[in-house]
């Protein structure tokens, strides 16, 4: 017991692979094997009155038998076998080795039993040669047992490294038991006590004395183990043992002879001996790995939740770093054409000032110039900031051909300078949409200042068309034409993807933007090639009640 009142067998368990050594039998569990050492029980006072009944002599039955035992025993020995290699108790070698030897030694009893093969057995067989291997076979369960139940509670363990080793030795030394005791009681057969003489059983001193001994030694392995038994293992142990009891009590020491029921009853008994804890490792085996397979499929149910969760922690901390670079990117490229305006405004107020006769008032111009293009930086940067944080935008209506000629008006100078020929076509009527005036009028900046680069290298007409127009549905449609290099088929739908672009020096960020600006004032923007070169970027806008 340990200090919390807990036994050590329970603690050790829990530590250990949950195997039959180790797991304990439940309450309906042993209910089971009462029932059955009860009905057992049952069919040896049912056979005792009628034990000494002759029955028809079946020479095939024992070789039959055998090779039925030789099977049960050789997969109960490898299970156990298993187990000691998983828990390398000494214990489990031992008893694996007993049922090992009694796999082999069975076989023995079967080539020299009389008439089973020949009238007295193969190779130098007598009457003497089976009833030893018999007493011999009998005796080495008890005696595994014995083993099992005084090394089952011990702390000693084998090296894992060494397991391999030890069954190995196991096996070859239970092999060489076996063919010794053959070699014995068939080569030197005469040397044995006389127990049978034609085939019926000297004197009942004699009959009985074998079957003392084993039944002796089974009673001290049942009483070992009994004191000790913990696991399902040892439980059904048990019962094994017990019914090498009582096939010898009955069908040796209460009955004598050969195929009359108490023999043919005490073969039953062998049967239960050889398959009642191979059946109960077999089904716990099963039982376990079928919650083993649960527990798997459970484990990959759970792999499968946290590589998700994985997954999408990972997609949101990307979009947390993309998002950042987006507002850092778009900063810079919104920004920048005000600034642009405002050194440009401020090197134009310096040359009028460093004139002769200073020119004040074109001065002055210039400077309040400065003083707008601050305000509409701040007024960009405002906007941006509500767009990423998804605030409500001041929406008003505007004129759409005003805000077409401020765009036009903010960026003459370039126009001008790269002799870009600029086309504004209006509508009939005046066009009012609702909406950020700020942020629709930087993607309309933005798409002129696009066209305006996309000619820069172009040497033919470098033409610039601007027009707004009233669709069918109600929209009001923007469109800015240019006759640049155009865009390549297979990038007319990336250019809108975040961080793509066709620029050298470019960010990846302005169409993307000027595409969530439209969408968020539930609008379309797409682009077209133009004929016979360039492109066509149109956007669509939800038309005022205003417009007339």
């Amino acid at each position: 017991m340990t200090e919390s009142g807990e036994p050590v067998f329970a603690l050790a368990s829990r530590a250990e692979p949950e195997v039959l050594a180790n797991v304990a039998p439940t309450h309906v569990q042993r209910r089971t094997a009462h029932a059955f050492l009860l009905a057992l029980l049952l069919i040896l006072l049912g056979t005792w009155p009628f034990a000494a009944i002759k029955l028809p002599e079946i020479n095939a039955f024992v070789p039959t038998l055998a090779a039925a035992l030789f099977v049960s025993d050789c997969v109960t020995a490898a299970l156990l076998f298993a187990q000691f290699s998983i828990l390398r108790q000494w214990a489990l070698l031992a008893i694996a080795s007993g049922y090992l030897f009694n796999a082999l030694v069975v076989i023995a009893h079967a080539l020299t039993f009389p008439g089973a093969f020949t009238p007295t057995g193969i190779l130098g067989s007598g009457l003497q040669s089976a009833v030893w291997l018999y007493w011999s076979w009998h005796s080495g369960l008890p005696l595994a047992i014995i083993g099992y139940a005084l090394l089952k509670d011990t702390d000693r363990m084998a090296d894992a490294r060494f397991t391999g080793y030890a069954i190995s030795l196991s096996v070859a030394g239970v092999l060489a038991l076996v063919l010794g005791l053959f070699w014995l009681v068939t080569q030197h057969e005469d040397l044995l006590p006389i127990t049978f003489v034609d085939v019926h059983p000297l004197s009942l001193f004699r009959r009985e004395i074998g079957g003392v001994v084993v039944l002796a030694l089974g009673g001290i392995a049942l009483w070992l183990l009994w004191q000790r038994q913990h696991s399902l293992l040892d439980q059904w142990l048990v019962v094994a043992l017990c019914a090498l009891l009582l096939e010898v009590a009955l069908a040796s020491v209460l009955s004598a002879g050969r195929y009359n029921l108490a023999w043919y009853a005490g073969r039953f008994y062998q049967l239960v001996t050889a398959t009642v804890v191979m059946v109960v490792l077999l089904a716990e085996m099963t039982r376990l790995y079928a919650g083993l397979a649960r527990s798997n499929a459970m484990l990959q149910q759970e792999r499968k939740r946290l590589q998700r969760a994985i997954d999408a922690q990972r997609r949101e901390r990307d979009a947390r770093l993309i998002t950042g670079d987006a507002v850092a990117a778009t900063i810079a490229h919104e920004v920048k054409q005000p600034l642009a305006a405002m050194v440009t405004r401020s090197e134009t107020g310096l040359r009028w000032l460093d004139r002769a006769v200073p020119e004040l008032d074109k001065a002055r111009t210039e400077f309040m110039k400065i003083a707008a293009d601050g305000h509409r930086a701040a007024a960009v940067i405002e906007s941006i900031r509500a767009n990423f944080r998804k605030d409500e935008h001041v929406r008003t209506s505007f004129d759409v051909d005003n805000l077409i000629e401020e765009v036009i008006a903010l960026l003459k100078h370039d126009l001008k300078s790269h002799r870009i020929l600029v086309k504004v076509e209006r509508n009939a009527r005046p066009l009012r949409v609702t909406g950020d005036r700020i942020q629709v009028q930087q993607v309309l900046l933005n798409l002129v200042t696009n066209a305006i680069e996309a000619m820069i290298t172009v040497d033919g007409p470098r033409d610039l068309a601007v027009s707004s127009s009233l669709r069918d549905d109600g929209g009001v449609m923007i469109s800015v034409a240019d006759t640049g290099m155009g865009i390549d088929a297979q990038d007319l739908q990336r250019v809108f993807d975040p961080l793509f672009t066709t620029k050298t020096r470019g960010m990846g960020m302005g169409l993307s933007i000027c595409r969530s600006i439209i969408q968020a004032h539930d609008g379309m923007l797409w682009v077209l090639p133009n004929a016979p070169r360039g492109s066509i970027f149109q956007f669509v806008l939800a038309s005022s009640v205003g417009t007339e």
